[in-house]
């Protein structure tokens, strides 16, 4: 991860150029640099102006608007509230604590758990083990449910009697048949 941020230019026509690539890019794209954990600064071409928290928020509400609510109401509100209240002096120092706590009880939960268990897998037995787990899970669930016997599953002595019981059925049945 680079410790400069990503330089964005914004042209006259709104168009976004990434001045690493040399190329143009979305919304997504950008929203996809920073779940990456790139830090991006976007800035006004003629003017030099930063527009990066402008297109944040731009970013922040499309997602919001697809139904990919992060925020809940009552916070969205709350921060309506703080642009007109005296309260607009602490808030953004307050969020961006709570953000930076967030992403550190994340980091110390990733680190346990990878100590824990460094290798899901390993505890299966690796790729092999979790298939013939999935496999023997997939039987125990579904039983002999459509399943055929194979050959090495079937029982000769269980033939053997079906087979002399249809000649059984079949004698009587000439027996019969005779006496007609």
């Amino acid at each position: 991860m680079s410790a400069e941020p990503l330089l964005i230019k914004r042209y006259a026509s709104r168009r976004l150029y990434n001045t690493e690539t040399s190329d143009y890019v979305t919304l997504d794209d950008i929203a996809d640099f920073i779940r990456s954990g790139r830090d991006v600064q976007i800035v006004d071409l003629k003017s030099g102006d930063d527009l990066t928290r402008q297109y944040l928020l731009q970013i922040i509400t499309e997602h919001e608007s697809k139904g990919e609510n992060v925020l809940p109401i009552n916070v969205l509100t709350d921060l309506v509230r703080s642009y007109s209240d005296h309260a607009q002096s602490f808030v953004p120092d307050f969020l961006s604590t709570s953000f930076d706590a967030i992403k550190k009880q994340q980091a110390e939960l990733m680190q346990n758990f990878q100590k824990t268990m460094p290798d899901p897998m390993a505890a299966f037995g690796g790729l092999e083990g979790w298939q013939k787990k999935q496999q023997e899970f997939m039987a125990a669930m579904l039983g002999n449910w459509g399943r055929k016997e194979t050959a090495d599953e079937e029982d000769p002595a269980a033939d053997t009697e079906n087979l002399d019981a249809i000649k059984r059925q079949l004698a009587e049945l000439q027996d019969k048949l005779n006496k007609l």
